[in-house]
């Protein structure tokens, strides 16, 4: 949501300009595009709606039309694509373990095909209010509008990727039924080809042979056999906006959860800290009287949910004094904290922070990502960046991004 000041200085910033257009008796051609491109600038609301309709395109139907906004919030529809021969529509989304395995190839195909008459798009169709911590397992963003900008900066998306999420207005028409599921149209924009990218998921293990084939059927204006002209959608389900119940009973059983504090002396820790678990151990030592470790806390407890059910556990670490125990521990039941909770039984600090080891200086608060055999494979002293972290929890080697 807008800050009232930023709401404020923007108007002021557009009556000045207009005074100055009005002033000089002509604007330029470069600022009649500025002021029409923030003109149709975009503020995503994603809702809980009432169950609709879910079309199935057959073979030869017409390309529903779309009016979408893209990362940069300006609105593309189906005629900016009119001069393509063919047009390819990729229905995926953030973070589905299926559809990161595609990314790569379908970034190929755009690539391969950018000087043939092929215009490839993808539009994120699930509501982001619809994903659950616990199906973010295999990546570190979900699938809200500003999570899409971050996803297409860091793998380098080339093709336009859309934002159907608020009520999936237009998606609904084309009725994808898995995260990712392609269409392709020819020049007329009549449907050749619906399913898979290709029928291997693993990366490395697939070249975009399903799709390829229908674009380069397309191109010559042939058909493809009925038995291949559509096939499954191999991925993640849609997440429809109307589909909540399952996520307000998830959270209410999460928020209901019994939430404990435990003592650890610095004996303990110190064998909880060589991990001889087989699990990735992330530890986060922190205090109620520490500003910061409040803040930034329910982070934590989003992340045990997220990768809880993967090779991962989330430990807590209190360094109030023993008999704080329990202000802490209604600290962590206002959090919801469902999760191995310690206070440490000794009020010499120092004792712990020896334990811990020399590369801390004390402060609070500090985040260790440790491997079993206790190498601590990523550090965080002070406050987290969560991003950060959760990509270096779904990208360390025992966690990953695909099945």
């Amino acid at each position: 949501m807008t800050h009232p000041i930023q709401r404020i200085v923007a108007a002021a910033f557009y009556l000045s300009t207009a005074i100055l257009f009005f002033q000089c008796g002509k604007s330029s051609e470069s600022s009649e595009t500025s002021l029409a491109v923030n003109a149709e600038s975009f503020v995503p609301n994603p809702q809980v709606v009432s169950e609709k309709p879910i079309g199935k395109l057959a073979i030869g139907d017409q390309a529903p039309p779309f009016n979408l906004p893209d990362l940069e919030g300006k609105f593309r529809t189906l005629d900016d694509y009119a001069d393509a021969d063919v047009l390819v529509i990729n229905f995926t989304c953030n973070h589905c373990p299926t559809a990161q395995a595609y990314e790569d190839r379908y970034i190929s195909l755009v690539n391969e095909y950018q000087d043939k008459s092929v215009a490839l798009i993808a539009i994120s169709t699930n509501s982001p209010i619809a994903v659950l911590p616990e199906e973010l397992g295999y990546t570190d963003l979900g699938d809200y509008y500003e999570e899409m900008k971050i996803r297409a900066e860091d793998k380098g998306y080339n093709f336009p990727y859309l934002y159907d999420g608020d009520t999936h207005e237009f998606s609904l028409a084309y009725g994808p039924t898995a995260t990712p599921h392609v269409f392709v149209f020819d020049k007329d924009r009549k449907l050749t080809y619906s399913g898979r990218i290709d029928a291997s998921e693993k990366p490395g293990t697939g070249n975009s042979e399903d799709l390829r084939a229908a674009i380069e059927a397309t191109l010559k204006g042939q058909a493809l056999p009925a038995e291949s002209a559509q096939t499954p959608a191999f991925g993640c389900s849609m997440k429809w906006a109307w589909k909540n119940e399952y996520t307000i009973k998830t959270n209410k059983d999460w928020a209901e959860k019994k939430v404990t504090i435990e003592k650890l002396a610095p004996a303990g820790l110190a064998d909880l800290l060589k991990n001889d678990t087989d699990e990735l151990l992330l530890v986060n030592f922190w205090a109620t009287w520490c500003g910061p470790c409040i803040i930034e806390y329910p982070e934590f407890v989003t992340i045990q949910r997220m990768y809880g059910e993967r090779d991962f556990q989330f430990v807590s670490i209190s360094m109030d004094t023993p008999d704080q125990a329990d202000k802490a521990l209604k600290f962590l039941k206002g959090k919801a904290s469902a999760l191995p909770n310690y206070i440490m039984d000794t009020e010499d600090k120092y004792e712990v922070i020896k334990v811990v080891g020399e590369d801390w200086d004390g402060s609070l608060p500090i985040t260790l990502l440790i491997e079993p055999g206790g190498k601590v494979a990523y550090r965080v002293p002070g406050t987290i960046d969560a991003l950060a972290l959760k990509k270096a929890i779904v990208d360390h080697p025992m966690i990953g991004r695909y099945y």
